[in-house]
């Protein structure tokens, strides 16, 4: 991609809209970070050139973590970046156990764009892990594990080479953190 297509960049400033003044867990760091990280991880790390496919990954968390909802996605983006954003979206509204497994039950029939944006989405949430409490990762890589288990069911051949990447991030992650290194 050499240039940047409008409408990934209006999903970007909307994304920053929508993310304004929340922090990562660290209580420091902007959210609006890890999206663009996210973001650029697809394109960079993953080599996705679709611009649906990045915009899904910048606003993969504008309905889970902020007052957008499916419709306002759908009107500014489509429906087809819409559908991926939702899928990406816990039901914040079941229980936990129920919402979790409903979120993996999605992510192992989503199509390898949304497969992607969620590789990318663990990617810099393991990266960016050594900025959390060392009591809470083993949480996390727990979660993590569930997801990435749900992301290998019937893999798509486009996400084969970005799952294994993750995987080896994560068990990397694991083997710090059992042996206490910082992570």
């Amino acid at each position: 991609m050499d240039d940047m297509p409008p409408a990934l960049l209006d999903a970007i400033a909307f994304a920053a809209r929508a993310h304004a003044g929340q922090r990562r867990k660290d209580g420091k760091t902007p959210y609006v970070s890890h999206v663009f990280r996210v973001c650029m991880i697809a394109r960079q790390l993953f080599g996705v050139d679709e611009a649906p496919v990045l915009m899904a990954a910048v606003l993969h968390d504008t309905i889970e973590d902020t007052t957008t909802d499916f419709d306002d996605i759908e009107e500014r983006f489509g429906a087809e970046v819409a559908g991926w954003v939702s899928i990406l979206t816990k039901e914040m509204r079941l229980p936990e156990a129920r919402r979790e497994e409903n979120y993996c039950r999605g992510l192992s029939q989503a199509p390898w764009q949304v497969r992607i944006c969620k590789l990318a989405d663990i990617y810099d949430n393991l990266s960016d892990m050594g900025n959390l409490p060392i009591e809470k990762r083993s949480r996390v890589l727990s979660v993590t594990g569930r997801y990435l288990d749900a992301l290998s069911a019937n893999l798509p051949p486009k996400a084969a080479a970005a799952h294994a990447n993750v995987m080896e991030l994560w068990k990397r992650a694991r083997t710090e953190t059992a042996e206490g290194a910082p992570g």
